[in-house]
């Protein structure tokens, strides 16, 4: 028997299969995995400045009248009770 059997031949045949799917999957090209690297980089470096950009935009708001008039209300009553 060959020594790869030998190897196999203790492991079970769930341990087997997921081997042999491993041993036959193809080698990726390192440039086209290093493109899609950087790829990916870049879109997560526009999206995290997009996100800043509206964060800002946020923060930077007026806020309505309405909701000032909640927190007043909220405030008088929590004095109240004290």
């Amino acid at each position: 028997m060959s020594e790869r059997k030998n190897h196999k031949r203790g492991r079970s045949p769930r341990e087997r299969g997921a081997e042999e799917m491993i041993e036959q999957r193809p080698i990726p090209d390192r440039r086209k995995a290093s493109a899609a690297l950087d790829e990916a980089r870049l879109r997560q470096q526009a999206i995290g400045v997009r996100l800043r950009q509206l964060f800002d935009e946020v923060v930077n708001e007026d806020v309505p009248d309405e909701f000032l008039d909640i927190l007043r209300r909220a405030d008088e009553r929590g004095s109240e009770k004290a």
